[in-house]
């Protein structure tokens, strides 16, 4: 077989064949090859995709490949630029090699998917690239991958926040939950931050929104209300279970603690008890801790009464009937009024103006745990990259590792 049919076999560089070949050992071995175009072809016009009747100059570049053996691969390429008669002079277009790229398209194309599992330190060390070329190849196969993002059906989004840098600096998340598919994602958690997401729905976008799931947070529901008149918006348990236990459990076992000062031993097991009091009664695991929770709730009245309607609050959330789950708030308030424990009381008023919000989950069983997970992993991404001093890129990563489903 021909050597030219051999390397058109392995990949090769369509239109071009080799007309040279050196090798440089050393530390770092490399392998110069150098390129010609087949005589009898005509180049094609980067603008047009016509074929150019002329050239109109020759330039030599030097360009990466993938590696050939142990030896990185340098080409020598005679980069042609055409003399198109409708495009004026344009650069001949390659299937193997970008416009103005000094990669080909398989090497950058191999950096990108490393790019999906190690750092971009990793990833240069690893092919002997700088960091910033990297960088560079991976948000360029990132942009021409994911495109923009494709909103036509939408009708239920979730969004929240997480935390981008250090000294309470946030990004707002949204995702389509239905197919858990991140559509938007941007610096910043108020109004004027998030409105940049609801441009891009447009007029109709924003009519065709029906349920958004979200914590509670005024500028979201503000800036929701303002443009999706059509929405319902929906609360979600997680957030306001970790309210309950910031504000209410941790609040009541700090003032049991106090009150205990003089019990030493209630006093201790108290002051000791906070995760497991946090804790859901079917996620502990050993029957060591079930029975301190059960020997602690049966003998604290303040501890067992919030524990229990803790749990019940939850209940809310399971039921599928709103004029049911109204009936069980009513009943969860009272109760909630009728306790004498100020924390209690006080979270309670502060939920009761939320119960729209609340009611709307029996109509949309929606939740923000999916978006949990998602922060989750965002927090994985930023680990292996070590921060992101890109805001674009750092959220093509994320759009990237959630494309959806099905």
């Amino acid at each position: 077989m021909p050597i030219e049919d051999d390397i058109a076999w392995l990949g090769g560089w369509e239109g071009y064949r080799v007309c040279g070949v050196e090798r440089v050992d050393g530390v770092e071995p490399e392998i110069w090859i150098s390129l010609e175009a087949v005589s009898g072809t005509r180049p094609v016009c980067d603008g047009c995709g016509g074929f150019a009747p002329a050239l109109h100059e020759v330039t030599i570049r030097r360009v990466r490949d993938l590696p050939i053996l142990d030896a990185s691969t340098w080409l020598e390429v005679p980069r042609r630029r055409v003399l198109c008669p409708r495009c004026g002079p344009k650069l001949e277009r390659l299937s193997w090699l970008g416009r103005y790229s000094r990669v080909t398209r398989r090497l950058a194309e191999s950096v990108a998917r490393l790019c999906r599992h190690l750092s971009l330190k990793r990833v240069a060390e690893f092919f002997g690239l700088h960091w910033n070329t990297v960088k560079a190849i991976d948000k360029r196969y990132l942009t021409d991958k994911l495109g923009a993002v494709d909103l036509t059906g939408v009708r239920v989004i979730a969004m929240d926040e997480f935390a981008i840098q250090k000294g309470h600096r946030y990004a707002t998340v949204i995702v389509d939950p239905t197919v858990k598919r991140v559509l938007w994602v941007g610096r910043g958690r108020g109004r004027k931050d998030i409105r940049p997401f609801f441009e891009l729905l447009g007029n109709r976008g924003r009519r065709r929104i029906e349920a958004v799931v979200m914590d509670m947070n005024g500028a979201y529901e503000a800036e929701v209300r303002h443009q999706c008149p059509n929405a319902e918006i929906v609360f979600d348990l997680f957030h306001v279970v970790a309210k309950y236990g910031r504000e209410v459990i941790d609040r009541v076992r700090i003032d049991e603690v106090s009150r205990l000062q003089h019990d030493k031993a209630a006093r201790k097991v108290v002051k000791s008890a906070r995760w497991l009091l946090l804790r859901n009664r079917d996620t502990i695991k050993t029957d060591r801790d079930r029975v301190r929770l059960d020997e602690l709730l049966a003998a604290n009245q303040a501890l067992m009464t919030i524990y229990v309607l803790r749990d019940d609050l939850k209940e809310l959330w399971r039921l599928r009937d709103t004029e049911a789950a109204c009936a069980a708030w009513n009943a969860w308030f009272s109760r909630a009024m009728e306790s004498g424990l100020k924390p209690l009381i006080a979270f309670a008023r502060r939920l009761a103006p939320y119960l729209h919000g609340i009611l709307a989950h029996a109509k949309w069983p929606l939740h923000t745990s999916l978006l949990e997970g998602i922060n989750n992993k965002i927090k994985v991404i930023k680990r292996v990259a070590y921060g992101f001093r890109d805001d674009e890129y750092f959220f093509l990563k994320i759009r990237d590792a959630f494309p959806g489903i099905g």
